[in-house]
């Protein structure tokens, strides 16, 4: 949910002209991280949760690749790619080891 919070905060910085654009979609998929796992937690199965978090998953590297986009068109800077690219990173191993719990 913090990494949803950054998002928001770091997309009021990107251009005007991008508000429906990039912004828009960069805050549609990092909605889907945490959005996916709590919808994934309440079916009845491990294999139903499993795909949801496969999506989370997907969501996640579609955030990342937003904000190399972001920070290719010198929305962003360096700085802060890095730690936003660290932390999803991070998170991105977390939904891997998650899954990989779960069993096949």
């Amino acid at each position: 949910m913090d990494l949803v919070s950054e998002s928001y905060n770091t997309t009021k910085t990107f251009p005007d002209f991008e508000k429906f654009g990039l912004a828009s979609q960069t805050n549609r998929c990092v909605t889907s991280i945490p959005s996916n796992i709590a919808e994934g937690s309440s079916k009845s199965s491990d294999k139903h949760f499993k795909n949801y978090l496969e999506i989370s998953l997907g969501s996640a590297f579609e955030w990342e690749t937003q904000l190399i986009i972001a920070h290719n068109e010198k929305y962003i800077s360096a700085e802060t790619f890095k730690k936003l690219e660290q932390k999803i990173k991070q998170l991105q191993k977390m939904i891997s080891s998650f899954q990989l719990s779960l069993g096949k």
